[in-house]
């Protein structure tokens, strides 16, 4: 437990990363703010000193998980010629679900309040699947050019079939049930074969 009074380094990610874990183990009806600092072996009010609520800390941590995975899309760029197409396509979809997954998605969906909040950074422009879809169209693109994906397969379309089957899973997906990472797999290769 830090002292009171004792600053606690990187305090945003130490709090989120006690949230991913409160809500996987007890399910989205267990995270308090009790809950996490206690997790994260911090004060009980240190939550409250870095937000406004538990709506704006749910808020936050599902904009971070987002950044972090259009962050992500954004390195396929990288990657292009490198490795499979499909594999680096995989690594992006599952990172949507490593970053939070279900259990955050829908804990935030538990949450009007938070879940305006993440609507309204959105549309102020805070990265999502918005960003994630470009990064993989740019991506999908690059690697025609360089002849790894056929002529007939339409960036603009994959991409959007990609994310869109991710975030269909994230919503529809609860703790406990089946990873949903084999059938983005599969997903992404019958795309990329067509």
């Amino acid at each position: 437990m830090s002292p009171r009074g004792v600053a606690t380094p990187d305090v945003r990610e130490q709090l989120f990363a006690a949230a991913e874990r409160v809500v996987d183990r007890h399910g989205p009806g267990a995270l308090t703010s009790r809950a996490v600092t206690t997790e994260a072996g911090c004060a009980k009010g240190l939550l409250h000193t870095h937000f406004a609520g538990m709506d704006e800390f749910v808020a936050e941590l599902c904009l971070d998980r987002f950044a972090r995975t259009a962050a992500q899309a954004e390195s396929l760029m990288d990657l292009a010629g490198r490795n499979t197409v499909a594999g680096n396509l995989d690594a992006v979809a599952r990172a949507l679900f490593d970053y939070g997954g279900p259990a955050i998605s829908g804990l935030a969906m538990a949450r009007p309040g938070s879940m305006l909040r993440i609507r309204e950074a959105l549309e102020g422009g805070a990265p999502g699947f918005d960003a994630i879809q470009r990064a993989v169209t740019g991506y999908l693109r690059a690697e025609q050019r360089l002849g790894r994906v056929a002529e007939t397969v339409d960036p603009a379309t994959v991409a959007l079939a990609v994310v869109g089957t991710a975030h269909h899973l994230l919503m529809t997906s609860r703790p406990g049930t089946p990873d949903p990472g084999p059938a983005m797999t599969r997903l992404v290769s019958a795309l990329l074969d067509g």
